[in-house]
């Protein structure tokens, strides 16, 4: 676990979603590999990481590219949404440290968002099972963008929606092309990897944290006020 150098004034909170808030990466490997075995695919090294923290269609042109598929993309998003939900159900859960964290933020009376390169009715549909829609102040999507991460412009926007310089923006992500989106927009990136993404480069992070919960995140707000 790395330390923050220097602590900035953190006046809003923006998580990204798949991977960070739920373990909804782990479910999607399995859809992407189900999909690939029904085609006597074998998933090349690094197909799901690099796939990983990208809106879906830029995420599928990087698996038929990788795995030289001749399909169109919306037909394999369709197939593996039906696979990714039919095991849901039974596998969703919360990142370890999530309510502690969302909890420490309101006391500490901040604003709080979420920016994800996953649609709008997904990202509902997560936060609705658990209660947590109205805790949030505002949602950025893959509708609200123009470009997906690395590119800043989700985080800009997400500032911007939080009423905040990016400066003073906290991000929380757990993919590399998430950590480089919040990093080219000025934000204070930490990232928080979970087994899919241990070996992604969080080199331009402020720090990276071993859960929602670490020390590393939740000591931010005992210093900014």
């Amino acid at each position: 676990m790395s330390r923050v150098a220097s602590v900035p004034r953190i006046r809003a909170v923006a998580f990204d979603l798949d991977g960070l808030m739920f373990n909804t990466e782990e479910i999607f490997r399995h859809s992407g590999t189900e999909l690939l075995r029904r085609r006597g695919i074998t998933p090349p090294p690094r197909l799901f990481q690099s796939m990983m923290g990208r809106r879906g269609e830029e995420a599928f042109a990087v698996l038929v590219e990788m795995c030289g598929l001749r399909e169109g993309i919306p037909e394999l998003i369709i197939e593996s949404e039906t696979i990714f939900f039919e095991r849901l159900d039974a596998h969703l859960q919360p990142m370890p440290g999530l309510e502690q964290l969302l909890a420490r933020i309101e006391l500490a009376g901040l604003n709080k968002g979420v920016a994800t390169s996953s649609p709008r009715r997904y990202l509902h549909m997560l936060l609705d099972r658990f209660e947590l829609t109205d805790r949030f102040h505002a949602t950025l999507t893959a509708e609200d963008v123009t470009h997906g991460k690395p590119n800043p412009e989700i985080y800009l926007k997400a500032a911007a929606a939080l009423g905040v310089e990016p400066a003073e923006l906290l991000v929380l992500e757990d993919s590399e092309a998430g950590t480089r989106a919040a990093a080219a927009a000025g934000a204070h990136i930490i990232s928080v990897p979970h087994d899919l993404s241990r070996d992604h480069d969080f080199s331009v992070a402020k720090g990276v944290a071993s859960r929602l919960n670490d020390p590393l995140i939740m000591e931010l707000f005992g210093l900014i006020i």
